[in-house]
């Protein structure tokens, strides 16, 4: 069922983690989420927090990594990534520095000596992007699609976020169906319709998740990860907003 696949990103909600990780993850259980996206865990014991996952019936949706620590403490990411029962570590963002050619090279590169490591031990490397990988070109291609170029024996993995390509001047559908079988966790994040390109719930404002979610079911997407960078009042409240629209979006779609 497409409602098993929605995963909280708990980017969103990262303050009230650092006030109380496991009564959050607690709420958001009672909420209706099925799965939670690991952003960090504020200092919390790793075991701790992957036992109250799995005591609270959650899957994980995959772990959000910065590239240096995948790239300087691999054996400590792949042991969360066991205890969280997810094969996924994605590289969440890029410091300025890499956001130019020469960065995009060597982020490229880096990536590919990750997952050349850790492929053959059956986890996934992912890369989730911003609207700035389109403002780059590599040749003839956006950034984004460089990084994301297929190499069989080093695989990245799309992680596609909505609002950044929206933000971008693209359209999210076109972008994702470039990566057909190879995004197993599809960002999704709305903007608002008022000319500001702010941070929205789902369903408030001008992405149409209707064909992404019917392109994601037709392409092998195992979960769908509702993100929030800011919230204009509780980030608990907009994503149980934006859980409550979805849920009401995937009826027909099951």
């Amino acid at each position: 069922m497409i409602q098993d696949k929605l995963a909280a990103q708990l980017f969103t909600v990262r303050n009230e983690l650092k006030q109380d990780y496991i009564g959050t993850l607690k709420l958001l259980s009672e909420m209706g989420w099925k799965a939670v996206q690991i952003d960090g865990l504020h200092g919390n014991d790793p075991v701790e927090i992957a036992a109250a996952v799995k005591e609270l019936g959650l899957k994980t949706a995959g772990m959000h990594v910065g590239l240096e620590r995948m790239r300087n403490d691999l054996d400590n990411v792949l042991r969360e990534a066991d205890l969280f029962e997810t094969p996924d570590i994605i590289c969440h963002s890029l410091p300025d520095e890499h956001k130019n050619a020469a960065g995009y090279e060597f982020v490229r590169r880096e990536l590919r000596n990750v997952s050349s490591l850790v492929s053959p031990r059956g986890y996934r490397v992912g890369f989730h992007n911003h609207d700035w990988e389109f403002h780059t070109m590599m040749g003839e291609q956006y950034a984004l699609q460089y990084l994301l170029d297929y190499d069989h024996q080093a695989p990245v993995y799309a992680e596609i976020d909505t609002y950044w390509v929206q933000k971008a001047g693209r359209d999210p559908l076109s972008v994702i169906s470039q990566y057909s079988g190879r995004m197993p966790i599809l960002h999704l994040k709305d903007m608002t319709s008022d000319g500001q390109e702010y941070f929205a719930e789902i369903g408030s404002g001008m992405i149409d998740f209707v064909p992404v979610l019917q392109w994601g079911e037709q392409n092998g997407v195992q979960f769908y990860a509702v993100e929030q960078d800011y919230c204009p009042g509780s980030p608990l409240d907009s994503l149980e907003q934006s859980l409550r629209y979805l849920e009401q979006l995937i009826v027909p779609l099951r």
